[in-house]
């Protein structure tokens, strides 16, 4: 199996070579992931600015895969339009550092990728690992999960540009009690600022780290999380409102 590993977290990422490295033993692996990290950018792509690419070897001096100054999805696009020979038969993001259930997915650069892979009708995976800073996550064994849960997918018989996303529960504060297949969470997040003044008399703000749910939805991706459960949310990029469009077929329109 052909596999195209990117992430949002950068090509140097933990996540990434842990999340590298589980994957081969599926198939062969080649990372297409952005030079530095590109965390809450969404699904932007560069249009105005060159997108630099470089090749990047693994520890042990071998060719990893290309580094690009771009965004998640602009590694996708380039990997699959320009620099892999073959398309891949998977694509996977991650193994990003950080939550993407809930609201996160609209934010996530990681997901992004998943996503503009599945424009491409590839079936593609997110991956993200609940954590708990600043004690470092343990990226191995979250990968290893990861690894587990992605066999399992591609398993399937499953429709082109099949699309999911994948969260893992913070390993430090309860064993994994297994794997859920939930939808998404879109109860509100609390979001908080921090409101400073620079030597210049001028107001700035420093987003809060306390980005969260408090109150989600039951059967969710967030609540599943927090009762220990690696969660499993199948997406689609089509934002059309369904029952919308058909009560607005009746609608008058003039001009």
């Amino acid at each position: 199996m052909r596999i195209l590993l990117t992430n949002d977290d950068g090509v140097y990422a933990p996540g990434l070579r842990a999340m590298r490295k589980e994957l081969q033993t599926l198939g062969n692996v080649t990372v297409v992931a952005p030079a530095g990290e590109q965390s809450a950018v969404g699904h932007s792509i560069t249009l105005l600015a060159p997108l630099v690419t470089q090749e990047v070897l693994d520890e042990n001096q071998a060719p990893m895969g290309y580094a690009i100054e771009g965004r998640p999805a602009d590694c996708v696009k380039l990997a699959l339009l320009e620099l892999l020979k073959e398309p891949p038969d998977l694509i996977v993001s991650g193994l990003n550092a950080g939550s993407n259930a809930g609201i996160n997915v609209l934010y996530s650069g990681t997901v992004a990728a998943a996503v503009e892979g599945s424009f491409f009708q590839i079936t593609s995976i997110a991956v993200s690992l609940v954590t708990n800073k600043p004690q470092p996550p343990n990226f191995p064994k979250a990968a290893e999960y990861a690894r587990i849960v992605v066999e399992q997918i591609v398993r399937h018989p499953l429709s082109r540009g099949s699309l999911f996303n994948v969260n893992i529960p913070n390993l430090d504060r309860t064993p994994i009690k297994g794997i859920r297949v939930v939808r998404q969470n879109v109860a509100p997040y609390k979001e908080t600022f921090d409101r400073r003044i620079d030597p210049r008399g001028r107001m700035y703000f420093w987003s809060g780290p306390d980005f969260g749910c408090p109150d989600p939805h039951p059967d969710t991706d967030e609540t599943a999380l927090r009762d220990g459960y690696i969660t499993v949310t199948p997406l689609h990029f089509n934002l059309t409102h369904a029952a919308m469009l058909e009560k607005m077929s009746d609608w008058k329109w003039t001009l």
